[in-house]
């Protein structure tokens, strides 16, 4: 590196140490940044592709033929992490706010849906583009699958984030055991999908632990955010999720893989078991026991910077890092089997190599991100766009979302 690059890098890390707040929670911002990070190591890391004779790209994962790997989800998978933060935020941010629920709503979910619209309605512009252009129809589809993938966990969040003020009202009364009706409702709905009278239940079943599964580190985050939770709770949490973790595997045989596997009967995640939210559940504790030294940790200013940047560009690297996956990988289809691009992974070789890739996939996004960060910013000062921008952006994200689903 040299003397100039050094000397930008101190000046932008100084910069970004004077403008931060005395009171700004260092901890919480790295818990959020190390969380996002996690989402497009995951995604890159177990997520693969097969060339078909025809030159499309098909999705495939290598912990179909290496299940070993199955212990790198429970490091990667840190939603509930994530989710912790979300509502811990959103409790300090709903008592701060100056004008109505509905308005302190309605600006977060505008945050939340800018990005989305704008990665969709992107999409949906180059789709036809690139099939013009020559790429199978079958590597289209394969990418919109997995731009449109993490996407969901969007939806799901606007939907608890509005229930926010019951989630407050909630820790207020009961502190951290708020999120205990949350982990039984979960328990119930497995016993029914997996017990004895699973033969009987339909399937449909399984989607009501969609809500409640996301909804209990939020609840945890909340009742931390209000101050409710604190040492004793996070060694309650640590300690107890890490037993129903391990009961949950080794008693009642739950898959490890806290992703899905490709032909696997069962899958943790969509929607989510109660493996899930154990693991969740060890996770906040860890985040909460740790979250002092994490602050001492951050005050060095080579640390919190890069800190900062991610949490700046949170759902440009959620929307995009698929996107930046598929820009090597979809010009590789061109030139055959590319080891850990383009070839089964399905052997320590694809492994290695793609590991070598990732840095790649690295570039990619943040050469994307210097121009997909404006859907994420705030719109000017006084500026709306236009209606008819924004119907036109509603139906190409609409029209794009059909497409990934497999309706058309």
């Amino acid at each position: 590196m040299t003397a100039r690059v050094r000397a930008l890098l101190k000046r932008t890390a100084d910069g970004i140490e004077r403008q931060t707040p005395a009171h700004r929670d260092r901890a919480v911002d790295g818990l959020r940044a190390l969380a996002l990070l996690a989402v497009p190591t995951g995604h890159w890391l177990l997520g693969g592709f097969t060339l078909d004779a025809d030159g499309g790209l098909h999705n495939a994962s290598p912990l179909s033929a290496f299940g070993a790997l199955a212990p790198a989800s429970w490091v990667l998978q840190m939603l509930g992490i994530f989710f912790l933060v979300g509502g811990y935020a959103s409790a300090l941010s709903f008592r701060r706010r100056t004008g109505s629920t509905g308005a302190w709503l309605k600006g977060r979910i505008v945050r939340l849906g800018r990005p989305v619209l704008g990665v969709t309605a992107v999409w949906a512009l180059a789709a036809p583009v690139l099939y013009a252009a020559g790429v199978p129809e079958a590597t289209l589809r394969t990418g919109a699958t997995l731009v449109i993938q993490p996407l969901w966990f969007v939806g799901v969040y606007v939907v608890i984030t509005a229930l926010t003020p019951y989630c407050v009202r909630a820790a207020g009364r009961l502190g951290g055991w708020a999120a205990a009706p949350l982990l039984v409702s979960v328990a119930v709905v497995d016993f029914l999908r997996y017990g004895p009278l699973a033969g009987s239940v339909p399937g449909w079943v399984a989607l009501l632990n969609i809500l409640p599964g996301w909804l209990f580190a939020y609840q945890l985050g909340v009742g931390w955010g209000e101050g409710r939770i604190g040492r004793r709770g996070g060694y309650l949490l640590l300690a107890g999720g890490t037993l129903l973790f391990a009961a949950l595997l080794v008693v009642f045989h739950y898959p490890a893989s806290m992703v899905g596997v490709p032909g696997a009967e069962r899958t943790n995640s969509h929607p989510p078991s109660l493996l899930v939210l154990a693991l969740a559940a060890a996770q906040s504790g860890a985040a909460i026991l740790l979250r002092d030294r994490l602050a001492r940790l951050l005050a060095r200013q080579a640390l919190w910077a890069p800190v900062v940047v991610v949490n700046l560009c949170a759902m440009t690297i959620l929307c995009w890092h698929q996107t930046a996956m598929l820009a090597a990988a979809v010009p590789g289809s061109f030139l055959g089997e590319v080891a850990g691009l383009t070839t089964a992974p399905d052997s320590l070789g694809w492994i290695a190599a793609r590991v070598a890739w990732m840095p790649v996939f690295a570039v990619l996004l943040v050469a994307i991100a210097r121009y997909a960060r404006r859907f994420e910013g705030p719109a000017p000062q006084g500026r709306t766009a236009p209606a008819v921008r924004r119907t036109v952006a509603g139906l190409l994200a609409a029209g794009f979302a059909v497409f990934a689903l497999g309706l058309a």
